[in-house]
């Protein structure tokens, strides 16, 4: 167990970190992470303070879809990214990470002072459950009353689930290996726990901890609050133009339109070790002179290309796919070649 966001977390279960990343990329996997945030905001001004406090854009939307978002702040930086569920006409729910939930609740409301929609936080009364994996949707169906395999990436649905009514079922994943996410009313996350479990013992599930929720996300090359973006990153400089859309006129988006025209000093980037050695968080990143160019934002050995592999931001002229960089590892230089991300590449459902 460990702290994390405030919350005592289980950062590996009896299996340990590669056995747990291993069932999610080839059974399926479990992970409480009932620690993240959830603020409903509805009423008749809900879409414009949304429109004025997210960096995507809200119109494209409506009941049963989610989206992928920011909240700029008012310097260049990003307050928090989250995920946004319209759940019907002037009703959404934000989903926002454990560790910000404090700064988030207090930004939306100060924003909201020139809208006047309706917000409850209700973050303490909702658990939350991924299951996720090349199985979930079969292992999980028998559990609910809606087709899981007609529900696309980035939609949600309610249904009754593991006997319970009104639980929110969403494909939102982090891990890039399927699945979905349930929302629900804390009182029954033991008893949905221990039905999951059951629902998925012959498929060969596993609980999951947070490293290898860690080890899966950078394996798809995701961005983590606090690592690869924070309150002075530039989304444009981590990779976010495609939820930057400016025309909506956010806050701040000046400054983001013209990073988008003008390109940006910095440039996140994900690479592979080519020897031996495991990048690790505040690692200095050179270019081939030994000239230092940039720090690592997160790495690791990844259990599926049994390589060391990470991301980080270098200067803009070093970001090319296929540059040859090298990471400063234990006072050596350690050659890796910029790629593209995802590092794992997920495999299409064919049914």
């Amino acid at each position: 167990m460990g702290l994390f966001g405030g919350y005592q977390m289980p950062i590996q279960y009896s299996g340990g970190v590669k056995e747990e990343h291993m069932s999610v990329r080839e059974n399926l996997g479990v992970f409480d992470v009932s620690h993240m945030g959830e603020f409903v905001i509805y009423g008749p001004n809900s879409f414009k303070l949304l429109q004025y406090i997210c960096s995507n854009d809200i119109k494209k939307l409506f009941p049963g879809k989610a989206q992928y978002n920011y909240l700029p702040n008012d310097n260049g930086g990003i307050i928090d990214d989250l995920i946004v569920y319209q759940l019907k006409k002037d009703k959404y729910l934000l989903v926002v990470n454990a560790s910000n939930i404090e700064k988030d609740w207090k930004w939306i409301n100060k924003c909201n002072k020139d809208f006047n929609a309706k917000i409850s936080n209700i973050s303490d009364q909702t658990a939350l459950l991924a299951i996720q994996g090349p199985k979930a949707i079969e292992a999980m169906q028998p559990l609910c009353n809606i087709n899981l395999k007609d529900l696309g990436n980035f939609f949600h649905k309610n249904s009754r689930f593991a006997g319970f009514d009104n639980i929110l079922v969403a494909k939102t994943g982090y891990t890039g290996s399927g699945g979905i996410e349930i929302y629900f009313d804390t009182r029954y996350a033991e008893k949905i726990w221990d039905k999951i479990m059951i629902a998925g013992n012959s498929f060969g599930i596993s609980p999951i901890g947070l490293a290898a929720r860690d080890t899966l996300r950078i394996e798809m090359g995701y961005c983590l609050y606090g690592h690869e973006i924070n309150e002075t990153t530039s989304p444009i400089s981590a990779g976010l133009g495609w939820i930057t859309k400016t025309e909506t006129e956010f806050i701040n988006y000046e400054s983001h339109k013209k990073s988008i025209e003008c390109g940006t000093d910095s440039k996140l980037i994900a690479f592979e070790m080519d020897a031996r050695g495991i990048p690790r968080s505040g690692y200095c990143i050179f270019d081939e002179k030994e000239n230092l160019i940039g720090k690592v934002t997160s790495g690791t050995q990844s259990p599926l290309l049994n390589k060391g592999i990470g991301m980080g931001y270098v200067k803009s002229n070093f970001s090319a796919n296929g540059k040859k960089l090298y990471i400063g590892i234990r006072e050596k230089f350690i050659p890796c070649t910029v790629v593209k991300p995802p590092f794992y590449k997920i495999k299409k459902d064919k049914n």
